[in-house]
């Protein structure tokens, strides 16, 4: 009997590179595949949700694959975790309906930044959060972040050789918030993303943030389209892929 198994992945992305299947690299959907093979004896497409980059992380990633088999999602969860390496587990497997397909099924994805804001650097944790020395204005770039509420032209924050149709999507939510030990969270929530379009994003505000730009300046930026005049694109390690919303 052909099965639908939709899963849900925590992963760290530092030592792999990215999401996507690559032939110079070892990803995270070429190490599941390789486990699920192992598994079923079947060589299987795992789809994901979209791309994570090379270095980012997940919480919440989205996928699903089909194959022939009498094993529950509980057996291929437990089998999963048994076979891949400690830094990617299987937080949930369950059959879903014969047509559901993770990508192009989510209604929206949110990712989370992070931010170490303080005069020294971190040696735990470091690999997970940008440090950035200069104390940040953090209402100026939260009125920066509201500025991309709602739907717009992104152009400005995409990176060379983005694969997408068009440039225009819709920010659900774009928060800023100051949290514990100097460590500061960008929240973003989005009906899809362009490529290095949170990083991008945050890299820009973080220079409103250091007084580089004014809110004024970024939403100049913002309106231009011109991917130039934007800030510098943050590190991957600080991100991660929080979650991935269905109807």
């Amino acid at each position: 009997m052909v099965k639908n198994f939709k899963l849900i992945i925590e992963y760290d992305g530092t030592r792999y590179h990215g999401w996507q299947r690559q032939p110079n690299g070892i990803s995270i959907q070429q190490a599941i595949e390789k486990a699920i093979k192992i598994m079923t004896r079947q060589k299987i497409s795992l789809i994901g949700s979209g791309r994570t980059d090379a270095g980012v992380h997940a919480l919440g990633q989205t996928a699903n694959f089909k194959c022939e088999t009498r094993l529950s999602p509980d057996e291929i969860q437990r089998g999963l975790n048994s076979l891949l390496p400690d830094d990617i587990v299987i937080r949930q497997c369950r059959t879903v309906h014969p047509e559901f397909h993770s990508r192009y099924d989510a209604q929206s994805k949110r990712y989370r930044y992070w931010i170490l804001n303080q005069h020294l650097p971190s040696a735990i944790g470091r690999q997970y959060c940008w440090w950035v020395r200069t104390p940040l204005d953090i209402p100026a770039m939260q009125e920066a972040a509201d500025m991309i509420r709602g739907e717009h032209d992104f152009k400005a924050f995409e990176a060379t050789g983005s694969p997408r149709a068009h440039t225009r999507r819709h920010v659900i939510q774009a928060r800023w918030e100051r949290r514990s030990e100097g460590r500061l969270t960008f929240d973003i929530s989005a009906d899809g993303f362009l490529r290095y379009m949170v990083r991008n994003i945050v890299g820009t505000m973080v220079a409103v943030g250091m007084n580089k730009l004014t809110p004024a300046s970024f939403q100049e930026v913002f309106n231009a389209m011109d991917r130039a005049r934007a800030g510098a694109t943050a590190p991957a390690h600080g991100l991660f892929l929080m979650e991935v919303n269905y109807s």
